[in-house]
């Protein structure tokens, strides 16, 4: 299933043009619920995609971050400029228990292929309950006040690209990206490797 109208601003599928203004917008970025300016990703999260992302997330295979980062580093037009690269926070736990950020393994290929600085300069300060099954709003209470900048990032005025694995409604994406902004990047984008369509799995319930 392919969707046929997207969101210009946050890429979210729709099925037809009707949530979207003449602008091509879609009612959470009309009323600023998005902390980014854009979303790139390469993909669809599903079939092969899928399959590698969850090998390199779950099965802890380190190496497939030079393909899925490559991944990412094409969807990101090239006209476009960023100072800074900065990966999504892990909590200390998660990142313990996994052994690495995987967002982090990415921003650094993508950065390579650019030539743009990474910096850790967001933290995960709350330890989130999983976001799947949540509905849109409890995913962004979810979220809320999960990031925090560390102390003596100075970023104002910076163009910024945030890099993720996964983006499905972009309540993650979008909380992280009001803490850059509101420390005084001008411009925050999150590039990503995939981009679930829930339509998908909204099509699937409804035909069992």
């Amino acid at each position: 299933m392919h969707a046929d109208y997207f969101c210009v601003d946050c890429k979210t599928p729709f099925l037809n043009q009707f949530p979207l203004d003449e602008q091509g917008r879609c009612s959470l970025c009309r009323l600023g619920l998005t902390g980014f300016d854009t979303v790139y990703t390469f993909g669809s999260y599903e079939d092969t995609l899928r399959e590698l992302i969850h090998l390199f997330k779950y099965g802890r295979m380190r190496p497939l971050a030079r393909l899925l980062g490559e991944l990412t580093a094409r969807a990101i037009p090239r006209e476009h400029r960023f100072d800074l690269i900065v990966p999504m926070p892990l909590h200390w736990r998660k990142r313990w228990s996994r052994g690495y950020n995987q967002s982090e393994l990415l921003a650094k290929e993508v950065a390579r292929r650019w030539g743009v600085p990474v910096e850790n300069i967001v933290r995960r300060v709350k330890a989130t309950a999983p976001q799947a099954g949540l509905s849109n709003s409890k995913r962004r209470l979810n979220v809320r006040a999960a990031f925090r900048m560390r102390k003596g990032s100075n970023i104002k005025g910076l163009r910024v690209l945030l890099i993720d694995d996964v983006v499905t409604t972009g309540s993650t994406a979008s909380a992280c990206a009001s803490v850059l902004k509101r420390a005084g990047a001008s411009h925050v984008a999150v590039a990503a490797v995939a981009r679930t369509d829930r339509r998908i799995a909204l099509e699937r319930s409804e035909t069992t």
